[in-house]
């Protein structure tokens, strides 16, 4: 297996996150969940959404394993194939956009679905997905998310452009944020993406208002780490290394006292 301790340790010295970075897996099978991975349903007696799980990854440390009956979230529902009616689940979503305001009208809300159609994962085709602390994680994993604040972000999309040159791109809607902008849109472009969390993240998943998040593909992974090792060995770090070598500007009063005292 490859060495994910390293990277993890590599990333926490570089970046400096408050919770763990996760590592995700989708799989075609629960069966292929990893031992002593908690079932929200099973194992904690109720539902919850995507997002939340994340959380508990991230925070708890645990390995953590969503399905469709772990599932309470309509709209993960439809973009994770876990939908027992896609056509009913989509219509839903259409009114709920519309009622919410999210959309000035059905027109709209149907473009903004077919926004997440785009990297919609197929209806049955994957059972499930795992999140479990990248530090010490059970699965071999399709990509990594690192909860950060922007200065964090900005470091992560250093690393993730210098080796190449081409800047990172992403889709924004402030909907859907980590479950399919981040773990889909990641997933299906095999691209690093920047990942604003949605509403129910802030809601539900506990986000805090200065976080953002950025989904990293697992073979892209080594070319980040050195695209940050190189650039952190030349000053270009997190925290912010801030320039405080000279001497402060004071108000006058306070400047013609500090002379006085100096004489």
């Amino acid at each position: 297996m490859t060495d994910w301790t390293k990277k993890a340790e590599d990333l926490n010295r570089l970046i400096r996150p408050l919770t763990f970075p996760i590592a995700v897996k989708l799989v075609t099978s629960v069966d292929e969940f990893p031992e002593k991975t908690r079932r929200p349903f099973r194992d904690m007696g109720f539902k919850t959404n995507v997002c939340v799980a994340m959380t508990m990854a991230r925070k708890y440390g645990w390995t953590v394993g969503m399905a469709a009956d772990d599932n309470a979230c309509p709209i993960a529902a439809y973009t994770y194939g876990w939908s027992e009616s896609e056509s009913e689940t989509q219509k839903a979503l259409t009114d709920f956009m519309v009622v919410m305001k999210y959309s000035a009208n059905e027109n709209a809300a149907k473009t903004s679905l077919e926004g997440a159609e785009q990297v919609k994962l197929g209806k049955g085709k994957y059972a499930g997905v795992v999140f479990s602390p990248l530090e010490r994680t059970r699965i071999e994993p399709d990509l990594i998310m690192i909860f950060c604040n922007p200065a964090q972000l900005m470091r992560l999309v250093h690393g993730a452009t210098q080796e190449t040159g081409v800047a990172v791109q992403s889709v924004l809607s402030g909907r859907a944020g980590t479950c399919t902008e981040g773990v889909l849109q990641t997933f299906k472009t095999g691209q690093p993406r920047v990942v604003l969390p949605g509403n129910g993240d802030r809601v539900w998943a506990m986000v805090q208002d200065e976080e953002i998040a950025f989904a990293i593909p697992a073979n892209w992974l080594d070319s980040v780490i050195r695209g940050l090792e190189a650039t952190h060995q030349m000053g270009v770090r997190y925290p912010i290394p801030v320039d405080v070598r000279h001497e402060p500007l004071f108000p006058g009063q306070l400047k013609d006292a500090t002379s006085r005292a100096a004489k």
